[in-house]
């Protein structure tokens, strides 16, 4: 049975500073990522792209979206194998070549996963649920590069919860 899920997001290019795209640099790259229900992200293009790094652009999007993704199926894997996930945090990298024609595309994505189990016996069975989390990620099958994972596994402390034992 196939199941469909639909995404509707808008963009907003609000750029403009009055001549529209008469040349390269007369124009902004800053825009508005919506969904309905959902704070807008204010979005703009990579600063080596006259964008403004203060706001997101769509190769941090991706990568983050990488690292989201995993990290949920991880955490639902987990779930699956008996795992006790007390904590995950991930610094994703990812790396997009530029080509002489002015594209480009992503050659790889490193994620970088901290995960925390309140087992520190189950810490093999831990590291090796990365790779069925990665089957499962909804994003990680749909891009054309490598998605590596670089994972570290620690113990909770239990001494910060008064178990008296530490990592």
């Amino acid at each position: 049975m196939r199941i469909d899920h639909q995404y509707r997001i808008g963009v907003e290019w609000t750029g403009n500073r009055g001549e529209g795209t008469t040349s390269y640099k007369a124009y902004g790259r800053e825009n508005l990522v919506t969904a309905e229900g959902k704070p807008p992200l204010e979005g703009s293009a990579d600063r080596a792209f006259r964008g403004d790094a203060d706001r997101w652009n769509p190769e941090e999007l991706l990568v983050a979206a990488l690292s989201q993704c995993h990290m949920l199926s991880y955490l639902h894997v987990a779930v699956l194998h008996g795992v006790v996930v007390t904590g995950y945090t991930d610094v994703a990298t990812g790396v997009m070549t530029q080509t002489p024609d002015g594209g480009g595309r992503f050659r790889e994505v490193t994620l970088h996963p901290v995960v925390e189990l309140a087992d520190p016996a189950q810490a093999a069975l831990a590291d090796s649920l990365h790779a069925e989390a990665n089957r499962k990620c909804f994003i990680a099958a749909s891009v054309n590069f490598t998605v590596h994972h670089e994972p570290t596994t620690t113990a909770a402390a239990l001494a910060q919860r008064g178990g008296g034992a530490t990592q």
